[in-house]
């Protein structure tokens, strides 16, 4: 999808569901280089507080990334920053719900703020914060 800036507006949203897979942890383990054994081996997380393995943060983090560049507002959106908030764990096997919001727009330089949250199958919020994007055109 390719929405244009004059096409988006304050107050605008769009969310999508993404699967956390052990499959997508260990690539993420792989491409990032992070072997916490909390994220990997399950009798050691058993011993922490979250008692079994969780999802790596930032994995789960990266469908807000997914969800800029390909869905909402989509190709040629410039990623320049965001602020995340941890609000609880992520399973193996949790569904998670990004949603992003239009919170501001800049004409002139064609800077967007958009609030991001990701939440579970349970409806709970996961990751809060904020997202700063370009999108020209």
């Amino acid at each position: 999808m390719d929405i244009k800036f004059d096409g988006l507006y304050i107050g605008q949203e769009y969310s999508r569901t993404f699967q956390v897979t052990e499959e997508k942890g260990r690539a993420f383990a792989e491409v990032s280089q992070d072997y916490n054994l909390l994220h990997l081996d399950e009798k050691y997380a058993q011993n922490t507080i979250f008692h079994g393995r969780i999802a790596h943060g930032m994995l789960v983090a990266s469908f807000i990334s997914g969800v800029l560049g390909n869905d909402f507002p989509g190709t040629g959106t410039v990623y320049l920053g965001q602020e995340l908030r941890f609000v609880r764990p992520v399973r193996y096997g949790d569904e998670i719900s990004v949603t992003v919001r239009i919170m501001e727009m800049d004409q002139e330089t064609g800077r967007i703020r958009l609030s991001t949250i990701c939440k579970n199958q349970s409806g709970q919020s996961v990751i809060e914060g904020y997202a700063h994007i370009m999108k020209k055109g």
